[in-house]
């Protein structure tokens, strides 16, 4: 029995097949046969259309190779053309056996294309990919058994790639004595807390609550002073201390930054700086630090002129601004509001201590985040606040104080704190956070323990209500 064959083609991409025909048509028509074949101009015009596409081609399986179409196509074709005369016909001849030849050429190539590619359908679209970002197949697996023109291929999506993340610690009010009344033991005074401080940390930010100096003029003179005024200062050697506690970035935007003048304010920066730990706090500041690759601009502020200033607002929400177009994450520090036992509530209104005003805390944190800030931490009023979520980024009212000699009170409320732990994405989506809970012994040292996580969560709820962090008993932070 004789098998037919034939080759399925999709797509035509020759121009000069198209131009052959179109040229037969003319001729026709010139001749007067209106009634041109449609195996000649209307394949011709076909032709032309395809031609002028971006058509895809699939090759057959080797049950599609048929030759049978492309024959007898071209026996309609010499079977409808005109018998031509005169000087055409001795061309007549030459051209048939051409078009012949083609045809042949173009069947043993669809014949040996098939063959080599083993009957493997091409797909042209792409499969849809899976979450784990493999691709699906196109068709149904095959079976150990089934036929290799029944195969699938698959198409891979790249893997989405693991966000970068940084983990930021940061703490409360610290000073370790004030001169001459230092504590015995200042490089082993931090060790109960460092592990709470630095563990999985990328950046540890702690605000130092006076200067590094050996200045010895300060703000409250050398005669009789009300006791209300503190002036601040240790050796500038105990920067070494901070450092060895795990610290990497020290703040001086504060009400006792200045306490010993321009002097110990210039001393205190350089002493932080020689250390190689980075500084933030003057009038104008952005910090630039680097963590897991990412750039993170640290502002710190205070209503003080001396410092970046928290009350002048157009100038604090163009300095995040500009911090923001210079790093990917931006975190800022405010030292505001009231202080004391009776100051652990956010009030939403100025705030102000011995007739300073200490700045709207809330409005202020509220305007860093739609600067663009992607962390607001405070501290100032000595005791802890609670937490608030807002546009998704958390505000920490106040951190409390961390460390102290014989600095700052531990009645009441002010004999605990807590550290803190914020993971930002390096887009600056929170991640995770989590307090430890901190409390001081004897002169102000701190310890772990106490009872400072259940006092900002119920903090955070009584000021914030449904935009309040959400707090579990062990300390971890969640989005409302």
């Amino acid at each position: 029995m004789r098998r037919r064959l034939a080759v399925r083609f999709v797509g035509v991409d020759s121009d000069d097949a198209a131009d052959e025909a179109e040229d037969d048509h003319r001729r026709n028509y010139e001749r007067g046969d209106a009634k041109t074949s449609s195996h000649g101009g209307n394949d011709a015009r076909r032709g032309r259309y395809l031609a002028g596409k971006s058509v895809v081609s699939t090759l057959p399986s080797p049950a599609e190779i048929r030759i049978e179409p492309l024959l007898v196509a071209y026996r309609r074709a010499i079977a409808h053309r005109p018998t031509p005369s005169g000087p055409a016909a001795a061309l007549a001849g030459p051209r048939r056996l051409a078009a012949f030849f083609l045809a042949a050429c173009l069947v043993a190539a669809a014949i040996v294309g098939a063959v080599i590619l083993g009957g493997h359908d091409h797909p042209v679209a792409r499969g849809p990919a899976t979450k784990a970002g493999r691709s699906t197949p196109t068709s149904p697996a095959s079976s150990p058994g089934a036929s290799s023109s029944s195969s699938s291929t698959t198409t891979t999506r790249p893997r989405a790639r693991k966000p970068v993340l940084v983990t930021i610690a940061a703490v409360g009010d610290t000073m370790l004595g004030n001169t001459p009344v230092l504590p015995p033991n200042p490089a082993s005074y931090l060790d109960a807390v460092k592990p709470e401080l630095v563990s999985g940390a990328n950046i540890v930010f702690g605000n130092l609550e006076g200067d590094l100096t050996t200045a010895s003029t300060s703000k409250c003179g050398t005669g009789s002073r009300p006791p209300v005024c503190f002036a601040f200062r240790d050796p500038p050697g105990y920067i070494q201390y901070y450092k060895d506690a795990g610290f990497t970035i020290l703040n001086n935007a504060n009400n006792h930054s200045y306490d010993f003048g321009a002097a110990g304010q210039a001393q205190t920066v350089a002493v932080i700086r020689a250390a190689g730990l980075a500084q933030s706090g003057l009038p104008g500041e952005i910090t630039l630090v680097r963590a897991n690759g990412v750039r993170v601009a640290f502002l710190a502020f205070a209503p003080y002129s001396y410092d970046a200033n928290l009350l002048d607002l157009p100038a604090a929400k163009a300095l995040i601004e500009k911090a923001r177009r210079e790093a990917r994450l931006v975190v800022v520090y405010m030292h505001a509001g009231a202080e004391g036992p009776n100051a652990d509530h956010v009030s939403g209104q100025e705030e102000s201590y011995l007739g300073e005003d200490r700045g709207n805390p809330e409005a202020f944190a509220h305007m860093a985040i739609n600067a663009g800030a992607s962390l607001v931490v405070a501290s100032g009023p000595h005791v802890d606040r609670g937490m608030q979520f807002y546009k998704g980024h958390l505000c920490a009212y106040s951190l409390g104080n961390f460390a102290s000699y014989e600095n700052f009170s531990t009645d009441g409320d002010l004999d605990m704190s807590v550290i803190l732990h914020v993971t930002l994405s390096s887009t600056g989506v929170f991640e995770g956070g989590r307090i430890f809970p901190i409390q001081f012994a004897a002169e102000g040292q701190p310890v772990p323990g106490g009872g400072g996580v259940g006092f900002v969560s119920q903090l955070s709820l009584q000021d914030f209500g449904a935009s309040a962090a959400r707090i579990s008993p062990a300390g971890v932070i969640s989005l409302p």
